[in-house]
């Protein structure tokens, strides 16, 4: 998988500080496979794109993962570390349809929810993905008589669509899921190192007079060794 580039970063921040996570996660997702038809992107299972971004946040900041979330009963702060191969070595291929009382469904995918990203109501935009999703339509289709077996079999078909931790707070011993946004963790990272990157480029081009392309293209470290004699 294809590590985002100094250039990537600084192009998912410009492109993506203001947009729909939804969007980010498709920004994140086309800039990791340049060669990619976007379109085909946008219709791959959640669970694909998801292992995909995790794969992409290994290969530009290492394979260690680290998370800091409160205790919802004690408040108690917990620092989680996760090791994204042994997250990817457990990951299952989407299976490409269900079948539900003879009618046929596929897994969601980043381009369904962009088609629900304005709906405010939970059920609505429930009812709406998975009419989206469904491969038959008949007239007489009563989508809320299937609503709960057709998301058991779709959770079922592509686990890693929806992805959450069992976490334990040795504080107060409560335990319970805590969802894992992988496009929203990989951008929190992107935002972060982007903007470490402006700063950067504004101290060497300073020193220098070199131009931003220049200076991303030089490697991490030795970007790195002229910032230290800059700011030595």
């Amino acid at each position: 998988m294809k590590s985002l580039s100094a250039h990537d970063l600084l192009i998912a921040w410009e492109h993506g500080w203001n947009r729909h996570p939804v969007d980010r996660a498709q920004l994140l997702r086309t800039l990791s496979a340049p060669s990619a038809d976007p379109v085909a992107i946008a219709g791959e299972p959640l669970g694909a794109r998801n292992a995909a971004l995790l794969e992409v946040r290994a290969a530009t900041f290492g394979g260690r993962l680290r998370a800091r979330i409160d205790c919802p009963q004690c408040s108690a702060p917990l620092e989680l570390e996760l090791d994204t191969t042994t997250l990817l070595d457990a990951c299952q291929k989407p299976r490409e349809l269900v079948e539900v009382q003879g009618l046929r469904f596929r897994p969601p995918c980043n381009r369904d929810l962009a088609c629900i990203a304005g709906e405010l109501d939970a059920e609505t935009a429930t009812r709406q993905l998975l009419t989206l999703c469904a491969i038959d339509k008949p007239e007489d289709l009563d989508l809320d008589a299937l609503l709960s077996e057709v998301e058991s079999a779709l959770e079922s078909a592509d686990p890693w669509s929806d992805l959450s931790l069992a976490v334990h707070c040795d504080a107060c011993e409560r335990r319970w899921s805590e969802p894992l946004d992988v496009p929203a963790l990989l951008w929190d990272e992107v935002q972060h190192r982007a903007r470490a990157l402006l700063d950067e480029v504004h101290l060497l081009a300073q020193a220098y007079g070199w131009t931003e392309g220049m200076i991303l293209d030089l490697s991490d470290r030795r970007r790195a060794a002229y910032l230290q004699r800059v700011m030595a």
